[in-house]
């Protein structure tokens, strides 16, 4: 008898899914060595330690106001997830219908809510204008591609039971929206987790959220502080279902308007010539085409950053890939005991809380600069998300064999039936991890991120906008191979997913 699991045997769907993880797996394997993953740090194990301790015995005496640092967090997500679905919700009705606001849809989800902030952060300064756009604009595309795909799963049958002659308006508010009216507040909610963390992020270009404050204790090793800043990151997160509460949401939002502070004096012609001229290559605006190749080949070699934006999201894939296989168990009713799953749940929350910017920073200053860094942040990032989900999606499932050990009820029993949606979540995932690759490259790593922030940096704007294009264009290209590569007919009704 094969020793084999089933779903491994014959020509069956799981071994067509088991080809497919292998492949990926072989590919990342074979180009491997092409990655820079030298470690530089003299002491990392020493530096992991300091911080460590200061994680587990955080010096909250030294959070000097962090009340102005935490409601500013709050505020800019609440206000640009509420942007963003205002204006991404008008999209959706007409977002199957129209390829070219799909188009339009794709490109600004595609670009990072960092690399727009670095965009708005050339006319309206550090302010809340710049914030609040750099969530609002991604996060519309994202609310109308979602928001569309809950509307095209509402059931026909109330809508059409409606007597003839009823308007399209009337038969969307009172047959259709009541039915799928659950599932976009599920989404919007978890948007707005997202928008907490990308609020973080934002301290990084300089805006006083808490990103900012962490950002400057870890480079300085006050690792104590750093540690009582993250503290209260996961308590805003953990507790974001009492404070954010439906009911308290108007509240919260009229509190935000005071935080968000008074709107920017924006130079109306120093806007336009930003628009109409900075953002544009001299050439193009002159009409020489000849000049315009010049500005093309004057360009830094990209050919190495791309290369390395798709190498290390490659990278990043199969690093999630392996830890969810390995990390789901924990926090899976299934395995373990209740002090277990408990700290497991524990564990997979607070990294799938940590965004990738800030454990690569973290990871960057332990390690030393490096492509090392980079993944390890990637990986432990997306795969605490996806074991957590896969764990929720086993704790729905009954085992069919008693008595098998442990090892047993994973090969055999559970994995078989779990696998398929832990590839299609990784699928999901590539579009993520890719905005994320590109970003890394703020940290000194060699990906197109790196030029786009030295651009930006240098007041060459029509050279970062010339990259960013090229990252929506690959970005948009990542996440139609993963469509295609991902099982098909495999629901995965989880907003974490996307």
């Amino acid at each position: 008898m094969s020793a084999a699991p089933g779903w491994l045997r014959g020509d069956s769907p799981g071994l067509t899914l088991a080809r497919r993880s292998l492949a990926l797996v072989a590919l990342c394997l074979l180009l491997l060595p092409l990655a820079d993953l030298e470690i530089t740090a003299a002491d990392p194990w020493a530096e992991l330690w300091r911080m460590a301790r200061g994680l587990a015995w955080p010096d909250w005496l030294a959070l000097e106001n962090p009340l102005h640092a935490i409601a500013l967090t709050v505020s800019v997500a609440l206000w640009g997830t509420f942007l963003g679905a205002l204006l991404g919700f008008p999209l959706a009705l007409v977002f199957p219908r129209s390829r070219t606001l799909r188009a339009l849809c794709a490109f600004v989800r595609a670009i990072h809510e960092l690399f727009w902030a670095l965009l708005f952060l050339q006319v309206f300064g550090l302010s809340a204008v710049t914030a609040l756009a750099a969530l609002a604009i991604p996060y519309a595309g994202i609310f109308a591609k979602v928001y569309a795909e809950i509307l095209e799963l509402t059931p026909r049958a109330p809508s059409a039971a409606l007597p003839a002659g009823t308007g399209r308006v009337s038969r969307f508010i009172y047959a259709e929206l009541p039915l799928v009216w659950e599932r976009l507040a599920s989404y919007t909610r978890y948007r707005f987790e997202c928008a907490m963390r990308a609020s973080v992020l934002l301290g990084f270009v300089g805006l006083p959220t808490l990103g900012f404050y962490l950002e400057s204790a870890f480079r300085e090793g006050r690792f104590g502080e750093a540690g009582a800043l993250l503290w209260v990151f996961y308590l805003l997160i953990a507790t974001l279902h009492w404070w954010g509460h439906r009911r308290l949401l108007p509240l919260l939002l009229i509190a935000g308007l005071y935080w968000l502070g008074p709107l920017p004096e924006v130079d109306g012609a120093l806007l336009w010539r930003f628009v109409s001229h900075d953002l544009w290559p001299a050439p193009l605006l002159a009409g020489d085409l000849t000049g315009l190749l010049a500005w093309v080949r004057d360009m830094p070699d990209l050919l190495p950053a791309i290369g390395n934006t798709l190498l290390l999201a490659l990278m990043g894939m199969v690093g999630s890939l392996v830890l969810a296989l390995l990390l789901w168990p924990l926090a899976s009713r299934h395995f373990g005991n209740r002090a277990s799953r408990g700290l497991g749940r524990l564990a997979l929350v607070m990294v799938r809380s940590t965004p990738e910017l800030m454990l690569a920073f973290v990871f960057l200053l332990l390690l030393g600069p490096s492509m090392l860094p980079a993944w390890l942040a990637l990986a432990l990032h997306n795969g605490a998300l996806i074991a957590f989900l896969v764990a929720r999606h086993a704790d729905g499932l009954t085992p069919g064999m008693p008595g098998l050990p442990a090892s047993g009820r994973y090969a055999y029993e559970l994995l078989p039936r779990l696998y398929p949606n832990l590839l299609a979540l990784l699928c999901y995932r590539a579009e993520v991890i890719l905005r994320e690759t590109a970003l890394l490259g703020m940290l000194g790593v060699a990906t197109l991120g790196f030029y786009i922030d030295s651009s930006f940096e240098y007041l060459m704007f029509d050279q970062a906008l010339f990259l960013l294009l090229i990252t929506a264009g690959l970005n948009i290209a990542v996440d139609a191979a993963a469509r295609r590569f991902r099982p098909r007919e495999v629901p995965v009704d989880d907003p974490c997913s996307r």
